[in-house]
């Protein structure tokens, strides 16, 4: 089967209701086999190359036994690159996020080492100086993965919850935001993903992921996307004044974010 990372995987009208009312979705079938491996195989190499964790799992903090983290693979890697920068997924974050166009914010491997423990219930844009609420991440899997594995996890409607937004990835997140959905009564949407199964979710859906039981790595790469109209906002903690820096460098404060570094890789024809 041919590699094409620009055909458009289309999404029907029901299933774009879904997703604005729980703030997630899980898609089959976004990438074959072979598309997999091709760039599964260099995303890994990668991760397990340009990664500086050296302590042994024992020693580690509760985020950093959650998994091995390198980011902005595409400006290291020309395959990696045609990936992040593949049509097909940013058609679809462009229209689960109903705008016309969007940016790349950053891309993100994910290795959970077998052993590896939980990551704590939390919401990304705790993290995001942006401006608004359309932005998304796409969460691609490089194999199957099986519930001992550590599947990422959903609070179905959690994006519209303010309780929580303050708190980065610990062990008090997970004690608090877990307790907080409990309470409310939010449904927790924790499965398996088949081969070639991808999910979106929005950057205020809360979500979680178990450890890693199995013996096989569980290897991810994410793609976070923006609306290509995002402007980047004053940052409300230290940690979005990181991200400012990092990936959005020379960008300023009210002003559409048009960096080198945040290309735009979607846009609907005029």
């Amino acid at each position: 089967m041919a590699i094409d990372l620009d055909r458009p995987y289309p999404l029907s009208e029901r299933q774009l209701a879904d997703f604005r009312r729980d703030g997630f979705i899980k898609l089959k079938d976004v990438f074959n086999a072979e598309e997999l491996r091709r760039y599964g195989d260099e995303i890994t190499r990668l991760t397990i190359a340009l990664n500086t964790q050296t302590l042994p799992m024992e020693q580690r903090s509760t985020y950093d036994k959650a998994f091995l983290q390198v980011m902005n693979l595409w400006e290291e890697s020309e395959v990696v690159r045609e990936f992040v920068f593949g049509r097909r997924l940013a058609g679809l974050a462009a229209a689960l996020l109903e705008v016309d166009g969007v940016r790349l914010y950053h891309d993100q491997s994910l290795y959970k080492e077998p052993g590896g423990g939980i990551t704590p219930a939390h919401a990304d844009q705790y993290y995001w100086p942006l401006a608004s609420d359309r932005c998304i991440t796409a969460w691609v899997p490089l194999q199957a993965v099986p519930k001992a594995m550590g599947p990422l996890a959903f609070f179905a409607g959690s994006q519209s919850v303010e309780f929580g937004r303050d708190l980065g990835i610990s062990d008090d997140s997970e004690r608090e935001i877990t307790a907080n959905m409990e309470a409310q009564g939010f449904e927790v949407v924790d499965e398996p993903f088949d081969l070639g199964e991808v999910s979106f979710h929005l950057g205020w859906t809360f979500h979680r992921a178990g450890p890693n039981r199995s013996a096989t790595p569980r290897s991810v790469m994410t793609v976070i996307y923006m609306d290509s109209a995002m402007r980047l906002k004053a940052p409300d903690n230290h940690m979005q004044q990181a991200d400012w820096g990092r990936w959005c460098p020379g960008a300023a404060v009210g002003a559409v974010i048009e960096t080198p570094k945040n290309p735009v890789l979607f846009q609907n024809a005029a």
